[in-house]
């Protein structure tokens, strides 16, 4: 099993992390400790800036109202208790100390016996700084040039002024001061005392990564305060209870590392730190871009705000809830490749898990299956061509998937994983010809011979083909044409007509209808999209024999399996017999979704 969390923390004493929300009133009577280890203050003046304009257009709702606008949410403060009412500050001292110099310029406002008592910042190496801060509105530019850490501390009251002072005589100043104090909260993430103070602040702030949403949570659920009750041997019970869920948690998102699984019930590749984190998003409505980055875990903390042990359980049955759903969407061959389309196709999957849950198996499959046919229903098969982009690739999508779903006596699954990772090799994947040759003439003399010469094989097939058919006015006239063309020789004055002229004839105006249309990763198709059948064959051969994941109706297309034996006259190019036998078995695979063609 992998240990997926601990990727910035210790986790010495399983549980004894403890997050919670604070006001930054509830702060006021603490005193905190700013070791060593901390360098000292830095926020420039566009951090301090951001800060008092997200506060200031943050309008909060009434205290009784529970949405996501009762408060404002700064980021995680994570602490160590040293003794009573002291607190190590292992990271946000940064913010922290920004808090207090904003609550300082309130407190200048104030006759001084009605000025609040402030938070403590106590400095292990920087006695001095502390001193500072409480003067810091009296300080000199000469004073505060002196030192570094005065200077930014100076710089950092001053913006601070000067944005009040910018907002003028109208400016609601005391409003503003409410909702810092009453309605900013930040996210109180305590450790365990035992734990090396030093040692989390060197993985919390490797690589500037903050705490994840899900670490927040799993704090949440594990904190040793939700399973007490009067009974004061307790602690054996609460510690196979929190044993239980971070056990469970473990496997949860050990199974989501599975590429498989994870690109199964996601829209597109996406990178999370850590993966549980997705069925929190799920489960509390997060939308892509609703630019807080602690939404999934206010939101989250809502559910149990009520911090007792059949809540904690509850929730908790909520996310197995809706991990094992699509976990036996995963196992299930016909949900897997069918939900695994509509995911692809943007279908929201918390949509899903609940029509899950209120319909049974055999109406739930109904559903699906008139999602998927409502992808179809504008679509006219035969009148598709390239230029529709989105829906020819849609088409083309579903059409591997059910090949694949068709085959019963294979255990297959159409590899989703592998259809929308992207590599330094597959950049993603695009629509593009069977078979169509150069619109663009080659440059140089070797490349227009290499040209001529595989245009040659293709016409030369198509002279076989015309021999083998009744005599016919058409017939001689084209045989004319073709025989003109093969005994053409290269030369480099007239090779322009002559490529113009191949071109028209073999580009002829089908080139782009759904019939001469596959399914090519974007490496592959740039490296010879506009080369020849033949060509473009032996390369997805090539690729085939080195186990390169190519979609399984691109290769049955390139090795003519949709056309009859008997009617395969040559390799060399993409006929009409080919194109119909094509999207014959396009029609007929899709034939339960696709609307009447008329």
């Amino acid at each position: 099993m992998i240990n997926f969390v601990d990727k910035k923390y210790t986790n010495k004493s399983m549980g004894s992390n403890n997050v919670e929300l604070k006001t930054v009133s509830e702060l006021l009577e603490k005193i905190f400790f700013i070791p060593s280890y901390q360098r000292g203050y830095r926020w420039t003046k566009q951090q301090v800036e951001d800060l008092l304009n997200d506060i200031d257009n943050f309008t909060p709702e009434g205290v009784s109202n529970s949405t996501e606008k009762t408060w404002y949410c700064l980021q995680p403060l994570v602490v160590k208790q040293k003794e009573e009412n002291v607190w190590e500050v292992i990271d946000g001292q940064q913010r922290l100390t920004t808090i207090f110099l904003i609550l300082h310029y309130f407190n200048q406002g104030y006759t001084e016996i009605r000025r609040k008592k402030l938070f403590e910042l106590n400095y292990e190496t920087r006695k001095n700084s502390n001193d500072f801060l409480l003067k810091v509105h009296e300080q000199s530019n000469e004073k505060a040039a002196s030192n570094i850490d005065y200077q930014h501390i100076f710089n950092a009251y001053q913006v601070i002024n000067g944005w009040f002072k910018e907002k003028g005589n109208q400016y609601n100043q005391n409003e503003f001061e409410s909702k810092f104090q009453q309605y900013t909260k930040v996210i109180w993430y305590e450790v365990d005392w035992t734990q090396d103070g030093r040692d989390i602040f060197s993985r919390i702030n490797m690589g500037k990564i903050s705490l994840t949403n899900a670490e927040l949570i799993k704090a949440l659920f594990l904190n040793s305060s939700n399973f007490k009750t009067q009974n004061s041997n307790d602690e054996e019970r609460i510690r196979l209870k929190q044993l239980e869920i971070a056990t469970e948690w473990d496997n949860i998102e050990t199974a989501l590392h599975n590429e498989e699984f994870w690109l199964f019930i996601n829209k597109d590749e996406k990178e999370k730190e850590t993966r549980i984190e997705f069925l929190f998003e799920l489960l509390v409505g997060k939308s892509n871009d609703d630019g807080d980055n602690y939404f999934t875990f206010r939101e989250f903390n809502k559910k149990i705000t009520d911090k007792s042990e059949k809540n904690i359980s509850d929730n908790w049955k909520d996310v197995k809830r809706y991990f094992q759903t699509l976990q036996n969407w995963f196992d299930n061959r016909e949900l897997y490749h069918k939900i695994g389309f509509l995911i692809t196709m943007g279908e929201d999957v918390k949509n899903l898990i609940n029509l899950s849950q209120k319909e049974d198996k055999k109406q739930f499959l109904k559903t699906i299956n008139s999602k998927i046919a409502d992808r179809f229903k504008n679509i006219q098969i035969d009148e598709l061509e390239k230029k529709d982009n989105t829906k020819v690739r849609m088409i083309l999508l579903m059409h591997n998937i059910q090949t694949m779903l068709n085959n019963k006596e294979e255990n297959t699954k159409f590899p989703f994983n592998h259809y929308k990772k992207k590599t330094k090799d597959n950049k993603g994947w695009d629509v593009e010809h069977i078979h169509a040759i150069a619109t663009k003439m080659p440059e140089k003399r070797e490349q227009q011979e290499d040209w001529l010469k595989y245009a040659k094989e293709i016409l030369r097939a198509k002279l076989e083909i015309a021999n083998q058919t009744d005599d016919s006015e058409l017939i001689d006239e084209e045989k004319n044409k073709l025989e003109k063309f093969i005994s053409t020789t290269y030369n480099p004055d007239t090779f322009k007509d002559l490529f113009d002229n191949i071109s028209t004839y073999v580009n002829n105006d089908d080139v782009d209808e759904l019939s001469n249309l596959v399914l090519l990763d974007l490496g592959t198709n740039r490296s010879y999209k506009n080369e020849f059948f033949s060509y473009k064959r032996n390369k997805i051969i090539e690729k085939d024999k080195t186990n390169t994941f190519i979609p399984i109706c691109t290769k049955n297309a390139f090795l003519k399996y949709y056309t009859p034996t008997e009617s395969i006259k040559q390799m060399t190019f993409w006929s009409e017999t080919d194109k119909n036998e094509y999207l014959k078995d396009i029609k007929k695979v899709l034939q339960d979704y696709l609307p009447t063609q008329n």
